[in-house]
């Protein structure tokens, strides 16, 4: 079986997120081989979702401030929501987040899925169009980073007269990773993607997708993009009302060799503990008792 790729999803939202447990989890990702750690975003949800995402540490300052403490495992986000942001601002931050951490940066995007979100944000407008949104984003920060000087004119900005500094330290290529479930986000995937970052889809369901994105590559004339799937993990524990890795650690090693068998070679793991001490414990065990069994 091809190489896994392990990312760890930072405790960085519920009710008992709290700074030494993103640390803990940061320096657990370093100690044991993780490629990765990866921040949640959401800016202002509703209370339908707050139980979820009312307390969360925002994933572009944590990110930054997470470069200053790691020096080895790449930063990602899973994903940003784009059409709440500025375009260019972000393109900004983003680029400012790969230079000042030498070039680890992944760059996961979204759509959004709240109205009330958008609406609580001021951008409710976007809402409807956010698909067309985050494709003339990505254009916008691959035109910046390239450092290019042409104008750039498209349906949500335009620009002529700019100067755009720092670069990125991975230049125009910062991997752009795109998550989302329905079939416009599998082709927006395929045509614009370095990856497409599935969230909570087990490897059944995530069959179904891999080939419209590769189909959306191909006729964009472009490589299929690497696959990659962010779950949570539950030893012990059964079926919740979504996806999860769940079970005994042969279970758990089971569903992530499904996920290999489909070409997917990097999962971003969630694992429950919000506090130091619980992380370690069950990273630990992750590490012991699940990756000899993949």
């Amino acid at each position: 079986m091809p190489r896994m790729d392990y990312g760890l999803v930072l405790p960085s939202l519920g009710d008992e997120a709290n700074r030494d447990g993103m640390v803990a989890a940061a320096e657990l990702a370093e100690e044991h081989g993780f490629t990765d750690v990866w921040a949640t975003d959401h800016i202002l949800i509703d209370h339908a979702g707050a139980e979820d995402y009312g307390r969360i540490y925002e994933a572009i300052t944590t990110l930054a401030w997470l470069a200053g403490r790691t020096r080895a495992i790449r930063l990602g986000a899973s994903v940003i929501v784009v059409p709440m942001r500025n375009a260019v601002v972000l393109a900004k931050q983003l680029a400012t987040l790969d230079a000042l951490s030498e070039g680890r940066l992944i760059v996961g995007l979204g759509v959004g899925w709240s109205a009330a979100e958008f609406a609580n944000v001021g951008v409710s407008d976007r809402f409807h169009v956010r698909g067309a949104y985050t494709e003339e984003t990505i254009a916008v920060c691959r035109h910046l980073w390239s450092g290019s000087r042409e104008p750039f004119h498209g349906r949500f900005h335009s620009f002529e007269d700019f100067s755009f500094q720092p670069l990125p330290a991975q230049g125009v290529n910062v991997p752009i990773w795109l998550g989302g479930r329905d079939e416009r986000a599998l082709r927006r995937a395929g045509r614009q993607a370095d990856a497409y970052h599935a969230s909570a889809a087990s490897p059944s369901a995530l069959a179904g997708r891999i080939p419209v994105v590769r189909e959306a590559a191909e006729a964009s004339a472009r490589p299929m993009p690497r696959l990659s799937a962010r779950a949570r993990v539950e030893f012990d524990a059964g079926a919740e009302s979504f996806y999860t890795i769940h079970g005994s650690p042969a279970d758990v090693a089971a569903d992530i060799r499904a996920f290999a068998d489909l070409g997917v070679d990097h999962l971003a793991l969630a694992f429950p503990p919000r506090d130091a001490v619980g992380l370690r414990a069950i990273v630990a065990r992750f590490m012991r008792e699940v990756v000899p069994l993949v």
